[in-house]
């Protein structure tokens, strides 16, 4: 039976790398903080239920809860033209390479693109991706496949990743 001291302990090793995984889904820090709090707060409540490895179930709720927002185009904050304090370190532009492996990340339907990101970024086997995903690993492995090919034959995609500009 898991225990608060359990779900802390899940957060404090974790927390980075979620946070890395949500912003790689939505392409915006404050969303991706949202998204991660958001989907830490569905966790919490469930934390009796997981099993010994929360990762897949986790994973499964920011993937979720990202397709769901994004469906019904959330938008809790409207922007506005006056920033009330400054801005905190802009860390996209450090390196080109990976903004342009993003820029190409965006351009990927969102099945195929919380496949790419769990593979490649969570280092999660196809059965955990298909587990978090909700679907079968051969959907798994055909998403992958159809995003790896549509990203080789971008020839948007094949520059910002060689060049890495």
């Amino acid at each position: 039976m898991r225990d608060r001291a359990d779900f802390e302990r899940y957060v404090e090793q974790r927390s980075a790398r979620l946070l890395q995984t949500a912003y790689l889904l939505c392409r915006d820090w404050g969303t991706a903080e949202d998204l991660l709090q958001t989907a830490l707060a569905k966790a919490w409540f469930a934390w009796r239920r997981v099993g010994e490895n929360p990762d897949p179930y986790v994973y499964r709720i920011l993937s979720n809860t990202h397709a769901s927002w994004w469906r019904r185009r959330w938008r809790a904050e409207v922007p506005t033209g006056d920033l009330p304090e400054e801005a905190g370190e802009d860390r996209t532009g450090e390196i080109g390479a990976r903004e342009a492996v993003r820029h190409v990340l965006a351009e990927l339907p969102e099945r195929q693109r919380a496949v790419i990101v769990l593979r490649y970024f969570a280092d999660l086997p196809d059965p955990q991706i298909a587990e978090a995903l909700g679907c079968s690993v051969a959907t798994v492995r055909s998403q992958a496949s159809r995003a790896l090919a549509r990203l080789r034959v971008d020839p948007a995609a094949i520059a910002a990743i060689t060049t890495g500009s």
